[in-house]
């Protein structure tokens, strides 16, 4: 395959994984208040894309998703109905602060992939009106 076709699977490949880690980004911000929730923490690893005959290094994928094993926090609440005899629950251990930061460092690799495969695609193109003339 050609190199241009190469910087297009990597790069499909890292927006496809990005878009993955924006899914269980958004998983863990709706999740926020449901008591005992943990966290999805979103882990990459490289692999080769098979595009038909010949194998493509350098691209990612999502690798296992695993939870935060963290404390979950105590909460007060006597009245709710999962609380103990002495009036806690678990909380979630999702951190709205984190999450969001998780959610805009994603993004900007999504963006920054995607200007990637633009960019691979217009070289191509431009290579191609080249050898028509």
């Amino acid at each position: 395959m050609s190199d241009f076709g190469n910087a297009l699977a990597i790069s499909a490949s890292g927006m496809k994984a990005q878009a993955q880690r924006l899914r269980h980004v958004s998983e863990n911000i709706s999740n926020a208040d449901t008591p005992g929730y943990r966290r999805k923490l979103t882990s990459f690893e490289e692999t080769s894309a098979d595009l038909g005959a010949d194998p493509v290094p350098g691209g990612v994928q999502v690798g296992d998703v695993s939870l935060d094993e963290g404390d979950l926090p105590r909460i007060f609440a006597p009245g709710h109905p999962m609380a103990d005899g002495a009036g806690y629950y678990d909380g979630s251990n999702v951190d709205l602060i984190v999450e969001l930061a998780d959610a805009r460092e994603a993004q900007r690799s999504y963006e920054a992939n995607l200007k990637m495969f633009d960019q691979s695609r217009q070289m191509s193109s431009s290579v191609l009106e080249l050898l028509k003339r």
